[in-house]
């Protein structure tokens, strides 16, 4: 097969990088397809269901690139300005920030990840840490917050043809066996087997709690194609089930994406121009999702080993946290760490801050409830 990149011309060692894990993932198709049988036949489903569902996804699945807008980079401007700025999604080398692991540098976890997923291909001599690949997760039934809120308030819908340049790991491409639930858009069977495999085991998928393996491929298969006007739908808040997405090549607003989703926190504050600019300027649809929000005496004292409840005592606005007043506080310590003397060293504060948001997208709820 030809890999189309029509959205892009790919460098030698990107196209070398998509090529590995398509190789890998069509190595790995016999195995996939017989675990993908065996959990069809226990759920009394047969191969037609999956292949209906598997073209479905083909055909309107869309990467969603998920950003808080009002973090600082390394040049101390907002995420939202900084994009504003610049009309592309940069790489974490290049931003110095991350909602997920901070380790993007020569060296770091993610580096050494990287290496190994992709076989050394952005490792070559010459290869620059700006031509990475971009992360974002495959929103496959349409939630309105995305697909993986977990990295962001806001994301981006890409445009379609930027599935033909992505490879996708079922869960995070940092854990050891990535490589074995990974593939391309016309290899997807090792992902779609660890998909399934999890839907199997009765305790939901993709943040939703009651759906199961019959339910899912039902779902896949009658998934309208998406658009935007999401406002009215109920919040996925996946926090921990998603598929990774690794997009090989350069992100232009102007050429890339499709539309923008936004907290409606950011209404009426100092974000709100930057990203209806955005819109304007590179020619998208905004809209916005439900929201997050969370009130005081439902934040746990504790999550995930980490104590959250003082933190958002101290952020709170009201009796109220959301993504707005957590990432004004973010900067505030970023900025004055000072007036946050005996709250923790550096790593365990950014730590504290993104299991805060976490906790915010897991129990929060619509802004407007």
């Amino acid at each position: 097969m030809t890999i189309n990149h029509l959205s892009h011309p790919l460098l030698p060692h990107q196209r070398q990088a998509l090529k590995l894990m398509r190789d890998i993932a069509l190595q790995r198709a016999g195995e996939a397809r017989k675990c993908i049988h065996g959990l069809l036949a226990a759920a009394g489903l047969d191969a037609a269901t999956y292949d209906i569902a598997l073209n479905r996804l083909r055909q309107v699945a869309r990467i969603n690139l998920h950003f808080h807008p009002d973090r600082l980079d390394i040049h101390g401007r907002s995420v939202a300005a900084g994009l504003l700025e610049d009309g592309a999604f940069r790489t974490q080398y290049e931003t110095g920030i991350s909602a997920g692991s901070t380790s993007a540098f020569v060296g770091g976890a993610r580096d050494l990840w990287e290496e190994k997923l992709f076989g050394g291909a952005y490792h070559v001599e010459g290869a620059k840490l700006a031509e990475r690949p971009r992360y974002g997760a495959l929103n496959l039934l349409s939630h309105p917050d995305g697909a993986a809120p977990r990295f962001g308030a806001c994301y981006f819908v890409l445009r379609q043809n930027l599935n033909q340049r992505a490879s996708f790991t079922f869960g995070g491409s940092q854990e050891a066996d990535a490589s074995e639930c990974s593939g391309t858009l016309d290899a997807f069977d090792a992902v779609m087997a660890a998909l399934l495999a999890e839907a199997s085991q009765g305790q939901g998928i993709l943040g939703e709690t009651s759906l199961d393996l019959p339910t899912l491929l039902q779902r896949l298969s009658a998934e309208p194609s998406p658009s935007l006007g999401l406002s009215a739908r109920p919040l996925g808040q996946a926090l921990d089930s998603f598929i990774e997405v690794q997009i090989h090549g350069a992100i232009e607003l102007s050429r890339d994406v499709e539309g923008l989703v936004a907290d409606p926190c950011y209404r009426g504050g100092p974000i709100e121009p930057h990203l209806l600019a955005l819109g304007h300027r590179y020619g998208f649809e905004i809209d916005w999702h439900p929201g997050f929000k969370l009130a005081l005496d439902s934040v746990p004292e504790q999550f995930r080993g980490f104590s959250v409840r003082p933190l958002a005592q101290r952020i709170a606005t009201g009796e109220c946290i959301d993504a707005a007043a957590l990432g004004a506080a973010e900067n505030d310590y970023r900025l004055h760490p000072d007036a946050w003397t005996g709250w923790g060293d550096q790593h365990e504060m950014l730590t504290r801050f993104r299991r805060l948001w976490h906790v915010l997208v897991l129990y929060g709820g619509p802004a407007e409830a």
